[in-house]
């Protein structure tokens, strides 16, 4: 591997892909580090996205597509349902092959993709962002570019490295548990959220149905809520009352920004994208679309500033993002 690219992106989840398929488009050079073993893995995600936000950026394949979405129940806190009929709107993906479908699509615009790469570090040069530190198979690396996309997940340090800032209330995140389980029998086509202060207090519930009968259901409360009583509290609480015997298949905890974008998002030599940045719809938590555009407008101003060869150009990121 060359030791100096035009674009490195950190993280390979549906903003980073973007920006870095984005950016190849234009014929500069990009590199994609993923610090996990495999892309698109481990999953931290109801995977329900909209048809629309799906369309945009790839073609549409069976085989990430968990289950087709046409209708929406809504459950109010004392059992009332109200069903919503949409037609084929949306979808429950399988993200480990979607993100990796992804991050083909950036590689096959010529975009070179390292895993198991894990950034540690920024390198500056007159307090402008020039490139990463990272370590790869035991050792330590460094490598320089022009512009660093930092598409890190909410947890980003590579913003927080540059001097961003990139923190995040506990009153403006919402603390978020998942379990798939199989043997759920919904209709596969319906979305199901529940509402209420015994079930997800200052947020709500999630059951979004896959193929073979599974689920993803969890829920996401408000962090002053999760103070008083765990977001898995409630979860077991549900899952004791709904489906006690189904078999757990996977589980998944972590934090999601209800909050605007960052106000600050773009520095000389680096911009954020995606989670990274809090470009995630602060009423429903979803981040997939929101990231895939990020991504892709990050990927796209890099590669002009440097085709154009002005630095200053990836802060009209910020206007644009």
């Amino acid at each position: 591997m060359k030791d100096k690219f035009d674009v490195i992106v950190v993280g390979a989840g549906p903003a980073g892909s973007m920006a870095a398929r984005f950016a190849a488009e234009q014929g500069v050079s990009v590199l994609m580090l993923e610090k996990d073993r495999d892309v698109g893995y481990p999953v931290r995600c109801g995977e329900a996205i909209s048809k629309k936000g799906v369309e945009e950026f790839i073609q549409l394949d069976e085989k990430w597509i968990a289950s087709k979405i046409s209708k929406f129940s809504l459950i109010s806190p004392d059992g009332t349902e109200s069903l919503i009929e949409f037609g084929e709107s949306g979808y429950i993906l399988d993200r480990k092959i979607f993100d990796y479908e992804l991050a083909k699509s950036a590689a096959n615009c010529g975009a070179q993709i390292l895993t198991r790469a894990y950034v540690n570090g920024l390198l500056l040069e007159d307090n402008v962002v020039a490139g990463v530190k990272y370590e790869y198979q035991g050792e330590q690396k460094e490598l320089k570019s022009k512009i660093v996309i930092g598409a890190d997940g909410v947890e980003s340090r590579i913003g927080r490295w540059a001097g961003l800032e990139t923190f995040t209330d506990f009153r403006n995140m919402e603390c978020c548990v998942q379990v798939t389980a199989s043997n759920i029998k919904v209709d596969s086509n319906t979305l199901y959220f529940y509402f209420g202060k015994n079930v997800a207090p200052g947020g709500y519930f999630w059951v979004f149905p896959k193929s073979g009968y599974s689920a993803n259901i969890g829920l996401g409360i408000s962090g002053m809520e999760g103070k008083k009583r765990s977001a898995l509290y409630y979860l077991n609480s549900f899952m004791e009352k709904n489906f006690p015997d189904a078999p757990i298949l996977t589980s998944v905890a972590g934090g999601v920004p209800s909050t605007i974008t960052l106000k600050r998002i773009s520095i000389p030599g680096m911009v954020l994208a995606g989670d990274a940045a809090r470009q995630v719809n602060p009423l429903s938590g979803g981040g997939i679309s929101s990231g895939m555009i990020g991504g892709s407008i990050a990927g796209r101003i890099a590669g002009e500033s440097i085709k154009m060869n002005k630095p200053d150009h990836i802060l009209t990121y910020e206007k644009v993002s």
